[in-house]
């Protein structure tokens, strides 16, 4: 389904290589990071195996100059700010590290039976750059001695055995033996960031109201359909930019803050050890090892919150996580995202004044993450497996009645080894007694100048915002207002808050369009070219009817292309009896001839692409003239791995007629799409659930390649016979073949500069029949659709948005736009409502004649030399 995506880290204070050997895989995606700060994931096309620097800078350029300006602001704001920011002088200097007292961390990892993913992730801690750690090891209810064995090769981390089966009985032992002010909680199956455990220490050092630090989480891989399908489902990573949750004083929680599920996950998260004794343990009867798989972390989020504390999402402090590589265990692990409807059950019962707002949050969850993908994707296909969404559905469902039954088993538990958790707090009924002192929401107002060190805001507790008035040498540059709410202000915070607003005033752009270490080169940059190897065979198929003149021109355009590679051109004549074909074939000895007798464009060019020994395969009518760089410039698309095809722009040879003329406006263009170059994919495939797929926008195969390859993809396969000209369904051989491709989630892109000239048709009868035929075509690809491809997004195009297109243009024409006949208007019309007809006795012909199979090879007729 997926191609495999290879993950690299790309750190911009360096020169960026170009990262080859990418054989395997269709995707390169890189973490971008600047002095080892995530800023973000730029996605690339790999191009003959590799990536190139040039690429991987421009594309860093197009989605992140902002962000890395606003990163190298904030990291100068921190010393001061003698002059406005020069940017190239300053790629180079990281953030300066911060000079206060760092709390002793206890890193915890709670693990069961996964002595494998437990030594990756030991090698990592074992790496991590902090001075002062405490490493736990939790062995929750082992089945063997497989993790003290292992354990005991690390002589820095300490052993604890957890008899007590569950995730979250083995989240509070941690609590009771960490030895750090800090408990930092990891899963067993990541691999930690050297610079994970100074990032969120940093958090907690400088601002004292902050209880909990959630981190960013990146895939350690994408190597299989179950991983990349779990990413695209939203994964584990909250996004690359510092966030700041705390539930106001004398405010309430609002229902859309109590998922918690954005504020990050339990294989990145850290709390004061003292928050435990104000707010209790975690909950024992929730997460994995429990009948409610799950939901723990997301608990003592919302706990955190509820009970008047600050958590903060800190980017810089990165994990990696290997994602479940198997497609079942990814179905079990989405079943058991519906554990949060227990959670949401436990809240109630120990909040009941939120059990409103979380029905509420329940039922908008429920619909809009479940109930309208699962509707959305019977009528639409997608790439997300829809037994996925109704696993999710399912746990959802289930998970309503489980926490009762998890506090029995709980209870039975502690029971027999006794209970470990501590007793509530009652810091929020200290909260609702502050609240009632307090009459109204003061903003308080302060001044800086950035030429000097920041400094922390430690005066403005008194107040639920404040508004700094930001200075540069005497100056004002502008002001930020910042929600502390009765805390005090970091220097972090401070910095962050000033970059984001006012980078454009701090910072001088000498050269807007290239950073010195991204590109070197001071000079304007020439497009980067991309061209095929030539290793690349390529095999021209052209179908023709009789029209022996077009094909000779077409063929003396084909015989003079200027390209380097081996090159086969195959010649299909769909009414061999004529002997017309077969004449002009014999004039050009590197020709081939293929006999189809059964008439229909698509039963000739599948003849050819059976035929065909190229690795690229080319289509193209008879009636087109080629210049002669046509070839190269079409197909160097396909050294990209993802696209699997390729549409050129067709031009008109002439307009000397009426009909010509007239065609011409057919469609906004006739058969050309315009000048610039474009890309589309499975995302544009997939981007409506009411509007049906306008492959039609993407071109015709009159001017097209194809990977071979695609043509024995079962989820593509060959043209269908049943489509095209030759056919009474009349045209959409082409575009249904692209729906196919696109619909498999692959590429398929416009190369504007691959032009070809085509002969429209001379005369009004001939485009009388054309244009009934397209009409005719039109319905019975969107027919073909929703009858091969449970596709039923055409059924609002075919009833809604067909006839207000007619009527726009009836409207056009009363107001005078004339130029197309009204008589042409309502042949179309006419076709489109002989579509469904002209379709089922398509299919009567295809069932008599029969269908290609991707085994069938056609005779080659050999020509005398």
């Amino acid at each position: 389904m997926f191609s495999p995506i290879k993950l690299i880290d790309i750190e911009i204070s360096q020169p960026i290589p170009t990262v080859d050997g990418l054989t395997d895989y269709g995707w390169l995606q890189g973490l971008v990071r600047l002095h080892g700060v995530p800023i973000g994931w730029v996605t690339l096309a790999i191009v003959n195996h590799q990536c190139s620097a040039d690429v991987i800078r421009q594309q860093i350029l197009e989605q992140y100059r902002d962000q890395i300006y606003q990163q190298l602001l904030c990291n100068q704001l921190i010393t001061g700010l003698p002059q406005k920011l020069q940017v190239e002088d300053c790629l180079n200097l990281p953030a300066p590290e911060y000079q206060g007292i760092l709390p002793r961390v206890t890193v915890a990892i709670c693990s069961r039976d996964r002595p494998s993913d437990l030594k990756n992730c030991l090698e990592s801690l074992c790496q991590l750059d902090y001075p002062d750690l405490d490493l736990l090891v939790i062995d929750n209810a082992p089945s063997s001695d497989a993790t003290q064995d292992l354990v005991q090769n690390y002589p820095t981390v300490r052993y604890v055995r957890e008899p007590r089966p569950g995730r979250d009985w083995a989240s509070n032992r941690a609590i009771l033996e960490a030895q750090g002010d800090v408990i930092a909680y990891t899963d067993d199956d990541t691999v930690v960031d050297r610079h994970w455990v100074k990032a969120l220490a940093q958090v907690f050092a400088e601002n004292p109201d902050v209880m909990a630090v959630t981190g960013l989480v990146v895939p350690s891989e994408l190597e299989t359909d179950a991983q990349i399908l779990f990413e695209r489902n939203g994964g584990f990573g909250r996004g690359f930019r510092r966030q700041w949750w705390r539930v106001g004083r004398g405010q309430t929680m609002h229902w859309t803050q109590m998922g918690t599920g954005n504020l990050g996950t339990g294989a990145n998260m850290a709390y004061r050890r003292n928050v435990f004794e104000k707010i209790g343990y975690f909950d024992p009867a929730l997460d994995v090892g429990t009948v409610t798989n799950g939901a723990g972390d997301l608990e003592m989020f919302f706990r955190v919150l509820k009970e008047g504390h600050t958590l903060v999402y800190e980017p810089r402090s990165l994990v990696r996580h290997r994602h479940r590589r198997d497609y079942a265990q990814l179905r079990k692990q989405l079943a058991h995202n519906g554990s949060v409807y227990a959670f949401w059950v436990r809240s109630a019962i120990v909040y009941p004044e939120t059990t409103l707002p979380l029905i509420r949050l329940g039922l908008s969850w429920l619909w809009s993450g479940h109930v309208r993908p699962l509707i959305t994707s019977l009528f639409s296909p997608s790439r997300f497996p829809r037994d996925l969404i109704v696993a999710q559905l399912w746990g959802c469902l289930t998970s309503l009645d489980t926490y009762p039954k998890s506090q029995k088993i709980a209870a039975e538990i502690a029971e027999t080894y006794g209970d470990h958790r501590l007793p509530r707090g009652s810091v929020a009924a200290t909260i609702a007694e502050c609240a009632d002192q307090i009459t109204t929401d003061k903003i308080a107002v302060r001044s800086l100048d950035v030429a000097h060190p920041l400094v922390p805001l430690t005066d403005v507790t008194d107040a639920a915002k404040v508004r700094v008035f930001v200075m540069h040498q005497g100056s004002p540059v502008g002001f930020v207002e910042i929600d502390n709410d009765y805390q005090p202000i970091s220097v972090m915070r401070l910095a962050t808050a000033i970059a984001e607003k006012l980078t454009g005033k701090l910072v001088t752009f000498d050269r807007p369009e290239i950073l010195t270490v991204l590109d070197p080169a001071p000079s304007v940059q020439l497009p980067i070219t991309v061209q095929l190897p030539i290793s690349q065979s390529v095999s021209i198929v052209i179908g023709t009817y009789d029209r022996p003149q077009d094909l000779r021109q077409c063929l003396q355009g084909l015989v003079a292309q200027k390209s380097p590679r081996s090159l086969e051109i195959l010649v299909v004549d769909n009414h061999p009896t004529s002997g017309l074909t077969a004449q002009i074939a014999a004039e050009f000895p590197t020709v081939r001839l293929i006999c189809e007798p059964r008439q229909g464009v698509a039963y000739a060019r599948n003849a050819g692409i059976l035929a065909s020994q190229g690795d690229i395969i080319v289509t193209i009518d008879d009636d087109v003239s080629l210049p002669a760089d046509w070839l190269e410039k079409l197909i160097a698309p396909l050294a990209r791995a993802d696209v699997m095809a390729v549409t050129g722009n067709i031009l008109p040879l002439e307009l000397n007629t009426q009909s010509q003329q007239i065609f011409e406006q057919y469609g906004n263009g006739g058969l050309g799409r315009g000048f610039e170059r474009f890309e589309v994919n499975g995302d544009w495939f997939e981007r409506s659930w009411m509007y049906a797929v306008p492959t039609w926008e993407l071109g015709g195969t009159a001017n097209a390649a194809f990977r071979g390859s695609i043509f024995r993809d079962p989820t593509i396969g060959l043209m269908d016979e049943a489509l095209g000209p030759g056919m009474p369904s009349g045209v959409g051989e082409d575009i249904y073949l692209f729906y196919k491709i696109l619909k498999a989630g692959h590429t398929i892109v416009y190369e504007a500069t691959a032009y070809v000239w085509h002969t429209h048709r001379r005369d009004m009868p001939a485009l009388r029949r054309q244009l009934y035929n397209y009409s005719k075509g039109f319905v019975a690809y969107h027919l073909t659709t929703i009858l091969h491809d449970r596709d039923f997004r055409p059924i609002s195009t075919l009833l809604i948005f067909l006839p207000l297109h007619y009527l726009k243009r009836f409207l056009l024409w009363l107001k005078g736009d004339r130029f197309y006949p009204l008589s042409l208007m309502a042949l179309e019309i006419l076709g489109n409502l002989a579509g469904p007809w002209s379709l089922a006795r398509s299919y009567q012909r295809v069932s008599r004649d029969g269908r290609f199979s991707t085994t069938f090879k056609p005779q080659s007729t050999l020509k005398p030399s």
